[in-house]
């Protein structure tokens, strides 16, 4: 499998009709960067992007997990959340920094906090999964396979495969987050 620009976003296409979350998605991606930015935001919008990185699985995600994680996370101060959130727009170019402060909250690890980052700036960042790991190492980007859980060092490797992909297609993050999701759905779903 090859990472070209036409395969990513024929793929990323595909994601935006058939994947059933998109709109909600897209909505997000559109507001949450600002709104994160200006710290305009409540308690339903910082939920929200826990709760969908483990919803977006459509039920395939251990229940008793999620709830667990998502409980944890409402167990947070929300002045708490909210200043965590406003250190990290002001350093949203210094990943370690911002995975680093993000995971101080309950309930947030390398991959819950990558889901921050790519809702915070979705130009520039890509959520870490299994799947999104394990497109990247078929395609030869990545080497070796998914740390479950990843690393703050471990997103980073991550980080840099999704950067030299995105420079070589000249797409975005969310372009290529979409594709590697539709390809995981289309390569490895049924295997």
């Amino acid at each position: 499998m090859e990472l070209t620009e036409s395969v990513i976003r024929d793929r990323a296409r595909e994601y935006a009709e058939a994947e059933p979350l998109y709109e909600v998605e897209q909505q997000h991606v559109d507001i949450l960067p600002d709104t994160f930015a200006g710290g305009e935001f409540g308690r339903r919008d910082v939920q929200w992007v826990v709760q969908w990185y483990f919803r977006r699985y459509l039920g395939t995600y251990p229940d008793r997990e999620r709830r667990e994680v998502e409980d944890a996370f409402r167990e947070n101060d929300f002045e708490v959340v909210l200043d965590t959130l406003g250190a990290v727009a002001a350093e949203v170019e210094e990943t370690d920094e911002a995975l680093t402060l993000l995971t101080e909250l309950r309930g947030v690890d390398t991959s819950v906090a990558s889901a921050f980052l790519q809702f915070a700036d979705p130009e520039r960042y890509v959520t870490v999964d299994e799947r999104t790991w394990r497109v990247l190492r078929a395609a030869g980007e990545l080497g070796e396979p998914y740390p479950d859980p990843p690393t703050v060092e471990e997103y980073r490797t991550f980080d840099e495969a999704c950067r030299l992909v995105m420079e070589r297609t000249g797409v975005d993050a969310w372009t290529l987050y979409r594709a590697l999701w539709r390809l995981w759905a289309v390569e490895f779903e049924e295997t």
